[in-house]
């Protein structure tokens, strides 16, 4: 297990380090790149010279990206280009109120899914089946935008139940009550969402479980259905469930960026947006490679979790994962 973990650590360190110097590669390469905001009409030559030196833009590509780099490494995520404003200071309260959004329906989700597509397992074809089965239709067809406007439409704007939008009400700003409150709609447009795989995932790895010979001579030897189930079926069924989760992973840091737009949630995919918008590339370069970075430690976790969960796989000498 060490030896594992130590190889997967230095080749999460290399995908990382690549995709860092892709990121910088291609904002640097991209038309109307950092170099090119400060040659615009409303700032003078000159000034535009003395703005780029200050953030080293004058320097070549390669010198450009290893100081960026070293500052990385160091907790410093640079400047805006604009404003001269810390990176950090507009990147991080973002991604926190990100992970409040994401993760609430994130587990939420998986609370109902999860149980669900294992009870439709157990009963193909049945009323909860098809239930199911049509909810995740909805949830793939629909667009997320529609959805969410719709919602407050009919809820916020004709009924006046809920807040139509942001984070909080303001002046309650830090108010648990309030910000449940402002949770619940967009919340309820992601978990439509994540339900419409989830279900169908776990499903569709319990029945290719239930299906195998180890469980029908279980039920041969008279042992309970519920027994099999949770004890002989599920464990090896959470495999394409633990890769799906750690897939998704990165949602919770990159947020969803429609939804957050809908919803004018101050989050990391709406920040996003907007920054892509203003040009800002610092920006952007600390947003892809913190989404990067998240991808690589969730499938680090799941190749982790396939070892514990599933007692047929195990770690390979070669640093893989066999079964």
């Amino acid at each position: 297990m060490t030896e594992f973990l130590i190889r997967r650590v230095l080749q999460s360190l290399l995908v990382i380090f690549l995709i860092s110097i892709v990121t910088f590669g291609l904002i640097h390469a991209a038309p109307g790149g950092p170099t090119q905001i400060f040659l615009s009409p409303g700032l003078s030559q000159e000034a535009g010279r003395i703005q780029a030196h200050n953030l080293g833009l004058d320097q070549p590509v390669y010198i450009q990206y290893a100081r960026w780099l070293g500052d990385m490494l160091q907790g410093d995520l640079g400047q805006t280009f604009k404003n001269n404003l810390p990176v950090s200071d507009i990147l991080w309260p973002t991604v926190q109120n990100t992970v409040i959004l994401m993760g609430v329906a994130w587990l939420f989700a998986m609370l109902i899914a999860i149980p669900w597509g294992i009870y439709n397992s157990t009963s193909e074809y049945g009323i909860s089946d098809q239930t199911a089965s049509m909810i995740s239709y909805i949830g793939f067809a629909m667009p997320v935008f529609w959805f969410g406007i719709m919602l407050q439409e009919l809820i916020s704007i004709k009924w006046d139940l809920l807040p139509l939008s942001d984070m909080y009400t303001m002046g309650k700003e830090g108010n648990i009550g309030d910000l449940f409150m402002h949770l619940i709609l967009p919340v309820s447009v992601l978990t439509l969402g994540f339900l419409a795989s989830y279900v169908k995932y776990s499903r569709t790895s319990m029945l290719e479980v239930l299906d195998q010979d180890y469980i029908r001579t279980a039920r041969a030897k008279g042992m309970k259905e519920r027994r099999v189930v949770f004890r002989h079926a599920l464990r090896n069924a959470m495999i394409p469930i633990i890769t799906i989760l750690g897939l998704d992973l990165p949602i919770l840091v990159g947020g969803a960026a429609i939804t957050e737009s809908v919803f004018n949630w101050p989050g990391m995919g709406r920040l996003f947006i907007e920054m892509a918008v203003a040009r800002e590339y610092s920006v952007l370069m600390a947003i892809t490679l913190i989404t990067a970075v998240i991808v690589v430690i969730g499938n680090l976790i799941a190749d982790i979790l396939y070892a514990i969960v599933d007692p047929r796989v195990q770690i390979g000498r070669k640093g893989g994962v066999s079964s």
